[in-house]
C-alpha cells in the first residue's frame, strides 16, 4: 500500500529523498481525492510543521530557447554533486494542446547518472498557465525544498508571459547566449526587472561573449540594477565560470530575507491558484485583486498555499 499525502510529506520533512517521485505524482494528479492528499502533503512541509522555511535553495533558471540552459544545468548538477549536495530539477516544457503533456523532454537533455539517488530530474508540463508555471510545479518546488539541498526550476521561454518564476524561486538566473541581441529584448519586455543574476553562456566564444556581458551590464545600469551580477560561463569541458556561478547563487541566497520572499511566494501562488480555479468572477466576489491581496496579508505567515486558497474561498462565499 502506498503512502498517503501526510506520510509522504513527513518523509520529505525527514529528508527521505525516495519519497520524492511519489510526492510529485500525487501533486500532479487532478482527481479530487488526490487534491485532498496533496493538501495533506503540503501541510507536512509547511513552515508551521518545519519550524521555519524549508532549507533547500529554490533556483529559477530561465532564458530564450537555444541559450544553453540544459548544458548549463548539466554542468551545475555535476558541480553540486561533487559538493555532495542533493539536487532536484524540474524542467518545465511547453504543453501539448492535445494531450497536455510535456513536449520537449528537457530531462533527456540534462546529463546525469540515473543511478545517483541524490538527484531527481522531472519534466513537467506548463499547462494552460500564461506565466509558464502550473500549480503542481509551484507546489513541488516548495515540497522538494524540504528534502533536497538544491531545487532548480527550468522554465520555458523568457518575456513578460514567463515572469511567474520570480514568485516561486528564491534566486532567479536569466541565461543569455552571446550575440543574440537579447539585452535589447529584455529591456523592451521588462524582463530586466526579474533576474537576481544574468548568465552569459558560451564564454569560449571569446570577444563575442565579452561584448555581450558588457552590453548586459550597461543595460542593467540603464534600468537602475547596477548591482545585479553578470557572469560568463562555458558549460562545455573544460568548464569555465561554473564554480563562480555556484558561489554567486549561494551568496544571493545568504543575503535574502528568505522568510519574506517565501511568504510573498506562497501568497502569490495562492492568488494565482484561486484565480485559475474561479476566474475573474471569483476575484470580483472578493472585491477585486487588491482586496484579495489584503485578505492574504491578514493570514498567519506560516500557512501553506491550500490553506490560503481556502481562506479566499471562504471569504468569497460570505
Amino acid at each position: 500500500m502506498s503512502d498517503d499525502g501526510a506520510a509522504l510529506g513527513a518523509r520529505l520533512r525527514g529528508h527521505d529523498l525516495s519519497a520524492a517521485p511519489a510526492s510529485l505524482n500525487l501533486l500532479e494528479s487532478a482527481t479530487a481525492e488526490d487534491r485532498e492528499q496533496s493538501a495533506a502533503l503540503l501541510l507536512e512541509v509547511a513552515p508551521r510543521a518545519l519550524g521555519g522555511e524549508a532549507p533547500g535553495h529554490v533556483i529559477g533558471i530561465t532564458g530564450p530557447p537555444g541559450a544553453g540552459k540544459s548544458t548549463l544545468l548539466s554542468a551545475l548538477l555535476h558541480a553540486w554533486r561533487e559538493q555532495d549536495r542533493t539536487v532536484a530539477m524540474l524542467a518545465v516544457d511547453p504543453s501539448s494542446r492535445r494531450s497536455g503533456g510535456a513536449l520537449l523532454g528537457d530531462r533527456a537533455r540534462i546529463e546525469f547518472d540515473a543511478a545517483d539517488r541524490g538527484v531527481l530530474i522531472r519534466s513537467t508540463a506548463a499547462g494552460e498557465r500564461l506565466g509558464g508555471l502550473a500549480w503542481p510545479t509551484r507546489a513541488a518546488a516548495h515540497a522538494l525544498a524540504a528534502a533536497f539541498d538544491v531545487v532548480v526550476i527550468e522554465t520555458v521561454g523568457v518575456g513578460q508571459a514567463e515572469t511567474e518564476i520570480v514568485d516561486v524561486a528564491d534566486t532567479v538566473a536569466v541565461v543569455v547566449q552571446p550575440g543574440s541581441g537579447d539585452a535589447l529584448q529584455f529591456l523592451k519586455s521588462g524582463i530586466m526587472e526579474i533576474p537576481d543574476l544574468l548568465v552569459v553562456t558560451k564564454a569560449d566564444l571569446g570577444q563575442l561573449a565579452v561584448r555581450t556581458r558588457r552590453d548586459l551590464s550597461a543595460s542593467l545600469r540603464s534600468v537602475g540594477a547596477r548591482s545585479t551580477p553578470v557572469l560568463a560561463v562555458s558549460s562545455l569541458p573544460p568548464h569555465e565560470g561554473i564554480d563562480e556561478l555556484i558561489a554567486a547563487l549561494a551568496e544571493h541566497r545568504e543575503g535574502l530575507d528568505l522568510a519574506a520572499r517565501r511568504l510573498r511566494a506562497r501568497r502569490s501562488g495562492a492568488l494565482a491558484e484561486y484565480t485559475h480555479e474561479h476566474g475573474e468572477r471569483g476575484l470580483r466576489a472578493l472585491g477585486g485583486r487588491h482586496a484579495a491581496e489584503a485578505l492574504l496579508a491578514e493570514q498567519e505567515p506560516g500557512l501553506d498555499v491550500p490553506a490560503l486558497v481556502a481562506a479566499l474561498e471562504a471569504r468569497a462565499r460570505h
